[in-house]
């Protein structure tokens, strides 16, 4: 059976569209871009399974909600780094101080989805990540 050819030619322009829209820009900040300075993140393995995640930002968009997501990649990130697929959020303080927001998060890590609302997928959080410029450990 042969594949209906023209209607995939007539296809083709969208999709090709579509793809360029998801072109790189090739390393330049978009306009857009969050300007947030990502200061670093500290992690400490409380249990076998229990991380703690210190992280701290400064910057013009910086907030309490950017703190809380970048404690969140760490997590997703340190999870796959210790062969793990999944996070559990446990809880998260966040304060400013002189422009820095600074976030001191509790996850577990496990191989399988734990129980609990605050799931995360380590390996679809990274991509995410990575996709809004948030770096991970």
């Amino acid at each position: 059976m042969m594949p209906n050819l023209p209607r995939i030619a007539a296809l083709a322009p969208g999709l090709l569209a579509g793809l360029a829209a998801c072109t790189p820009t090739g390393g330049k900040a978009s306009a857009n871009a969050p300007k947030i300075d990502y200061r670093g993140v500290d992690t400490r393995l409380l249990d076998d399974n229990l991380v703690e995640f210190r992280v701290a930002l400064s910057g013009e968009d910086g907030n309490a909600s950017a703190a809380d997501d970048y404690a969140r990649c760490a997590a997703a990130q340190y999870a796959q780094i210790r062969g793990y697929g999944f996070a559990r959020h446990v809880r998260t303080n966040v304060n400013e101080e002189g422009g820095i927001w600074r976030a001191d998060a509790v996850y577990t890590i496990s191989p399988a989805l734990p129980q609990g609302l605050k799931t995360i997928d380590a390996e679809v959080t990274v991509g995410d990540c990575a996709d809004r410029g948030i770096p991970t450990v």
